[in-house]
Order: structure tokens, then C-alpha cells, then sequence
């Protein structure tokens, strides 16, 4: 993934989790995400600004590490 804020993005469909790596090296839980935002951010030619507008404060979140 080419991203300055994401290093890495993944998504468990059974539990409709999307799991996101921060180049920070931190990582959050997103829970009830649809499949169809995780297909837009591996789409979408900026991936910090999509997960911004479509992610960020609008899932419920837990952090991983």
C-alpha cells in the first residue's frame, strides 16, 4: 500500500472487522465496517485521506498495539 499515514489495511468479511496498520507501527480494530470500504481503500490512489473520510471516527475502534 502506498501511503504516507497506512502501512497495511486488511479486512475479516465473517466479523466485517478492518484492520489497520499505521506507519507508526500502531494497529486498530475497526468493527461493522462493510466489505465495500475496505475495497475503496485499497482502490483509492490516496489511502490516508479515504480512511479519513470513510473510517476514521465513524466505527467503533479498538487498539491492537
Amino acid at each position: 500500500m502506498k501511503s504516507t499515514v497506512l502501512r497495511s489495511v486488511g479486512y475479516a468479511q465473517d466479523e466485517a472487522v478492518l484492520e489497520v496498520e499505521f506507519t507508526n507501527r500502531e494497529v486498530y480494530r475497526y468493527f461493522v465496517v462493510p466489505r465495500r470500504v475496505y475495497v475503496a481503500l485499497l482502490a483509492s490512489s490516496n489511502p490516508g485521506r479515504c480512511f479519513n473520510q470513510t473510517v476514521r471516527d465513524r466505527y467503533p475502534v479498538r487498539q491492537v498495539r
